[in-house]
């Protein structure tokens, strides 16, 4: 069934009166694909991702009865995928079984505690700072900082059964860097990548999250495996949610961000989890700050989500960009380290920690 009269248009939804229209329900406005983001009676309002400008109040609007949906299968190892499941590696489409994406977190019921470290082969990490299966961490690390190049070196190195990236507002550049990396190495058949460019439109990375996480349920329910999940870039998430947010004429919160973000932010964070199998999600995702400023409204929030955090700096002797051993935590390290590591694990740890403190300290003196 399909409408023709448009009450009211902004720079990124449309507004008409409808009948049995669904939350979150898929639709063609003038051909342009949309989705239902608020129902108030037989009011829709319709966000078009890629804008609507030269829509005009009598366009055609049809809804497609379906939510955003993604193809699972084994066949989607190794694939380069846009924001809608599409193939952006010039092979064909992925086949398997439709599954509606952003699905709710798993219950607590049926949660395990984390017991299993997620090595990445950085030494930062997994010697100060160990992570574990199903623990939610972000990476935050100033704009003109390698955050990219340090992601896919944790995706060359991490021992972990599938690693899926969503990247979010990347460049061309480092979408063929990502692409090369993975390939020269021979890894391609653990990687599984959502991309949104920056010549995209902004609104689509609104979909990453959920596309890399509905796979990421995938292969860990229904294959027991060990997941990775890296996002690049949260900041550029959250600035698609203000856009979108601004243009439904939404009072702002804290700077310039809309009210929901930390429930927003929860919403993909809260999707790391240890089964009670042997699958799990880990959930490593970058937050660029703006001027290394942690008390912006991202960060902030992020913060009180997740557990812990991981400080990219770039050291000031050797020029080398490096995990912060002081500003860096996991809070779930304390689960496996001399438990499922070596024993000595603890004292090696703290003994690396007081060196490097004494030494930045004698700089210091100097």
């Amino acid at each position: 069934m399909f409408y023709t009269e448009i009450e009211n248009i902004t720079k990124a939804t449309v507004a008409l009166r409808a009948d049995n229209a669904g939350n979150e329900e898929l639709a063609l406005v003038e051909g342009r694909l949309a989705q239902v983001v608020k129902i108030r009676g037989s009011m829709v309002t319709l966000q078009v991702f890629s804008g609507t400008e030269g829509i005009a109040n009598n366009a055609r609007v049809e809804f497609l009865g379906t939510a955003p949906s993604l193809a699972l299968s084994d066949k989607l190892k190794g694939r380069f995928l846009n924001a809608y499941g599409q193939p952006i590696d010039e092979r064909p489409a992925v086949e398997g079984p439709l599954t509606e994406i952003g699905g709710p977190s798993v219950n607590p019921v049926r949660r395990k505690q984390p017991n299993t470290p997620i090595f990445t082969g950085i030494a930062g990490i997994d010697l100060n700072n160990t992570l574990v299966g199903g623990q939610k961490i972000p990476f935050f690390a100033d704009p003109d900082q390698p955050y990219n190049e340090v992601m896919a070196t944790v995706a060359l190195r991490a021992k972990a059964d599938k690693i899926i990236l969503g990247g979010m507002g990347i460049s061309n550049d480092d979408l063929i860097y990502f692409k090369d990396t993975f390939r020269n190495a021979g890894v391609l058949d653990k990687i599984i990548a959502f991309i949104n460019t920056t010549q995209d439109p902004p609104v689509e990375r609104l979909l990453i999250p959920d596309m890399v996480l509905t796979t990421a349920e995938y292969f860990a329910v229904e294959k027991q495996e060990q997941v990775l999940v890296l996002l690049t870039d949260m900041t550029l998430y959250a600035d698609a949610l203000s856009i979108v947010s601004n243009r439904m004429d939404q009072i702002p919160s804290k700077d310039s961000m809309p009210g929901s973000l930390y429930s927003d932010l929860a919403r993909i964070y809260e999707k790391a989890v240890q089964f009670e199998g042997n699958g799990s999600i880990t959930i490593i995702a970058v937050t660029t700050l703006n001027q290394g400023d942690i008390t912006h409204a991202i960060p902030d929030n992020t913060g009180y989500i997740t557990e812990g955090q991981l400080f990219l700096r770039k050291d000031s002797e050797t020029g080398k960009v490096i995990i912060d051993p002081f500003r860096s935590l996991s809070r779930l390290k304390q689960l496996v380290i001399g438990k499922k590591t070596r024993e000595d694990h603890p004292q090696i740890m703290n003994a690396c920690i007081r060196l490097f403190a004494d030494a930045s300290e004698a700089k210091i003196k100097k």
